[in-house]
């Protein structure tokens, strides 16, 4: 049963209750087809911290653009959806509302507060799927997954303890980043850089021996900007080939406002030409002093608490906070005579992600993954026949470069939500246990407190969500390794890396064969889109003024792979405006159909006029084109040819060109005329139905056919006999008169209204059967009193005139016409042609271009140059006879 179309496109009453009939009809599943190719996809799961921004919006739509294209293209397609648990993200946000109620999560104790985080996640990931439903995104929601799900959580302690057990995994401890807010560890990417206000502290360092001097002074010169940590300084280094401190090594100098005695050192990692080429070394608080304590056996004296306040080896200023601390400090410094000068200065300063509170670096006892061995594996795969597919390419560079430049992988938190780590220690002899369960003596052990970074079980995502460990799985020996992975550049370091190598070691196969980047989505002026900019923008609010098909139309088209895009309402409303037209197009066809029945096929040939031939031959070029062009990702190119097609081509066209034959007498032309309307218009819906997957099945279900969905339906397919280069010749010339008219007509200001004489020259037989045979199209389209076509057609004197290849036209408006404008006019069309031969000339004049360009580019530039020229001999011919009769 047809629905019926309403006589405006409104959205909201077209998208309504859409989605949950897919989900009854149970459309989004996997075919089951054994004989069809495979096709997965697992969604990138968001954090269940809150709801879905335009980022996400974007992701999606790319994703299910893809899955709904294979899924009508016959694929056994499988699109996988799941939440992330988001460790410190969650944890964040939940004590934060915890603190609204004057509540910590000591209060509450571990297992009551992480009761309290499962609540907000069944609340978030309602909203998520409100928002995905909103979206349209064809999920397989029997498969959803979590990534604290017991599935999952299987998989993250199966990999930690083999990796464990290959030495791969262990424990010790090092200078890591620490957030005193959330107070836990952070990986080098989950630390932000930006620029802060500092200074350089030049200070004081006295020798020991009060006889020492160097440089005419009892003291060396050090420069820090940060005094708060001095009370840890073990040290003060040069460089052992400083021809200027060598003197200097192995004597000791005096640590200010505390008094203990440091020694002098030689080491490498003092660059001589930074600064004084002197430093102080504090291994507890900075990730290179830390080495260059270990080379010299320092002490490691840490002076700060998990809060960054200042502990008991901090002296008199325990218990203040570390900036507090700086401001007395330097009071004292410069109080007791230490203090030589203050430079200010702007450096980068690491920040957590997260919180946004500045990291400290912390001596600390972490959980690391040893990751030379995994990059170094990675990067021989990309070698291989196996290897990832960056879309674009440039995207591989940005991870081989991290992937050869990688530091070993903090992997321990200090928090509570999350995959606790599977190790405990023995309350009495200390030892360690690591294992997939707990020991069965659990009363004599501890586990361990501290969670897994989030990115650890979401490396495992793309294998773990089929089923791994368990290789027998059916999802994970049909549906792995997924096709394609849809996600943003920003965590290419984050996710992307650590799946590769995660999935090469525990599957020996590329986790997705390709990886399809795309940029950020930024405001109109192109910021980044922030809460302290306050210029973020909920897709809801869009979708409930435009709709969700305007809204993925804009950021399926709005930029090329890997690029930014700038979202603005400007372009959502046109594309909304471009939907509407879709829709008023569609109803036109419709009403007009009569009895005609929608068929998979056009009409019999024989019935064909040239806008028929034509249609059908630029239909079958575009299922071609648009076909190539989303197979390589390349959505904004295949959006512009299907917004020309559908616009020109098909609206503004061939439904014009359609209607005198619906108004005309002969029943057979109209049966024709309508069913080929009707083939073209369900061409058009089933190639835009994955970027506009609610309108496009509305108008679809409207129409007179007995298909169940588009979800299902077949995806058009190339015909070779549809193909007819000689129709689209013929009605590029007629439609070039036709807009040459049109032209004429708008430049003297005479409406279509306006009946007016036409006189056509053409310069060949061809030209002239072309319009001789398609003088109906003139009629309709020009309204004229008569059509004069020949030959020997004669220029009036007083007449506006157009060029196009083989023909001139010629518009008698002698009361409406000024000599000298049309002169004017055409000379300004001659510059315009010169130009147009002089740019050719330089490109075939180029040997590279001719020697590199395909055969076929080379041959249409000469042809355009051909147009050009008989054009302009045209233009000055007109000219000539114009000022010849002034």
């Amino acid at each position: 049963m047809a629905e019926e179309m309403a006589p405006k496109y409104d959205p909201q009453a077209v998208e309504a209750g859409r989605y949950q009939t897919w989900l009854d009809e149970d459309v989004f599943k996997p075919s089951g087809d054994q004989k069809a190719k495979p096709y997965s996809i697992v969604i990138p799961p968001p954090n269940v911290t809150g709801k879905l921004h335009l980022g996400h919006a974007w992701d999606t739509t790319l994703q299910d653009m893809i899955i709904r294209q294979k899924r009508m293209q016959g694929y056994d397609v499988l699109w996988l959806p799941g939440t992330d648990h988001a460790g410190i993200a969650t944890q964040a946000k939940v004590e934060a509302k915890l603190r609204e109620e004057g509540v910590t999560r000591y209060d509450l104790g571990r297992e009551k507060f992480v009761g309290k985080v499962w609540d907000w996640v069944d609340e978030y990931e309602k909203t998520i799927h409100d928002q995905w439903a909103k979206m349209g995104i064809s999920v397989d929601y029997s498969r959803e997954r979590f990534t604290l799900d017991e599935g999952l959580s299987k998989a993250v302690r199966k990999v930690f303890v083999d990796l464990y057990n290959e030495g791969l995994i262990y424990r010790g401890e090092y200078i890591i980043n620490w957030d005193p807010q959330a107070q836990t560890a952070l990986s080098d990417i989950e630390v932000i850089h930006q620029d802060d206000q500092g200074a350089f502290y030049h200070v004081k360092y006295p020798f020991v021996d009060p006889e020492q001097t160097f440089n005419g002074k009892h003291y060396i010169e050090i420069a820090t900007t940060r005094p708060e940590t001095m009370f840890g300084d073990t040290a003060v280094a040069v460089n052992p080939s400083d021809e200027r401190y060598k003197a200097l090594v192995g004597t000791e100098v005096i640590l200010p406002l505390q008094g203990r005695h440091i020694p002098i050192i030689a080491d490498q990692y003092v660059d001589p030409e930074f600064g004084t080429g002197m430093v102080k070394i504090t291994p507890a608080h900075d990730p290179n002093d830390f080495q260059v304590g270990n080379r010299h056996d320092l002490e490691r004296i840490n002076t700060m608490n998990p809060d960054a306040t200042m502990n008991e080896n901090a002296g008199k200023y325990q218990g203040m906070d570390r900036f507090t601390a700086r401001k007395a400090m330097v009071a004292d410094l410069e109080a007791e005579g230490y203090l030589i000068s203050t430079d200010p200065i702007v450096h980068s300063v690491g920040h957590s992600e997260r919180t946004g509170v500045q990291v400290e670096a912390r001596l600390s006892t972490q959980w690391f993954v040893k990751m030379k061995p995994l990059a170094e594996m990675s990067l021989a795969n990309q070698k291989t026949e196996d290897r990832v597919n960056f879309v674009p390419e440039r995207f591989e560079t940005t991870w081989s470069q991290w992937m050869e430049n990688i530091h070993d992988w903090v992997i321990s938190r200090q928090l509570w939500w999350g995959h606790q780590i599977p190790a405990w220690y023995h309350k009495e002899t200390g030892e360690i246990y690591v294992g997939m369960e707990a020991p069965k003596d659990i009363e004599n052990w501890e586990q361990d407190p501290d969670v897994l970074d989030t990115w650890f079980s979401s490396a495992l995502w793309p294998f773990s969500t089929m089923g791994w460990p368990d290789t027998d799985s059916e999802d994970f020996k049909r549906y792995f390794p997924t096709s394609t992975l849809v996600t943003g550049y920003d965590i290419i370091p984050f996710w992307v890396a650590r799946m590769i190598f995660q999935s090469l070691k525990f599957t020996g196969k590329r986790p997705f064969e390709n990886v399809l980047i795309h940029g950020l989505m930024r405001d109109e002026q192109g910021r980044k889109m922030s809460k302290s900019l306050g210029n973020g923008v909920d897709p809801m609010d869009v979708i409930a003024k435009y709709g969700t098909d305007a809204l993925r139309w804009f950021l399926s088209t709005g930029s090329t792979p890997g690029q930014d895009t700038r979202f603005s309402y400007e372009k959502v409303a046109a594309a909304w405006n471009f939907i509407n037209k879709i829709w008023n197009a569609s109803r036109f066809v419709i009403m007009n159909l009569g009895d005609i029945k929608a068929t998979d096929q056009p009409a019999s040939r024989d019935r064909y006029d040239l806008s028929d031939r034509w249609i059908l031959s630029r239909l079958n070029s575009l299922i071609a084109d648009v076909t190539r062009l989303n197979d390589n990702f390349e959505f904004g190119e295949s959006g512009r040819l299907l917004y020309n097609f559908i616009w020109n081509d098909f609206c503004d066209w061939y439904i014009e060109m359609s209607k005198a034959v619906l108004n005309g007498d002969d029943e057979a032309a109209k049966t024709a005329k309508r069913q080929n309307l009707l083939y073209v218009l369900d061409q058009i819906l089933r190639l835009m139905h994955p970027t506009m997957p609610f309108v496009t099945e509305k108008i679809w279900l409207s129409m007179p056919h007995n298909g169940k969905s588009l979800v299902v339906a077949k995806y058009p397919e190339y015909n070779a006999d549809l193909a007819d280069d000689d129709a689209e010749k013929q009605m590029s010339a007629l439609i070039e008169v036709i807009r040459g008219v049109r032209n004429i007509r708008t430049q003297a200001n005479a409406p279509i209204s306006k009946q007016v004489e036409i006189l056509i020259k053409t310069s060949s037989v061809e030209m002239k059967n072309i319009l001789d045979d398609n003088v109906e199209f003139l009629e309709r389209f020009l309204n004229p009193t008569t059509i004069v076509i020949g030959p020997d057609v004669k220029a009036p004197k007083l007449a506006m005139s157009a060029v196009t290849t083989d023909a001139e036209i010629f518009v008698p408006l002698a009361e409406l016409i000024d000599l000298d404008e049309e002169i004017a006019r055409l000379q300004k069309e001659n510059e315009r042609l010169t130009g147009e031969i002089t740019r050719i000339d330089r490109k075939l004049g180029n040997a590279n271009f001719v020697a590199k360009a395909p055969e076929a580019v080379v041959a249409e530039q000469r042809t355009k140059r051909a147009d050009y020229v008989k054009q302009q001999e045209a233009t000055v011919s007109r000219i000539d006879e114009l000022q010849a009769n002034k």
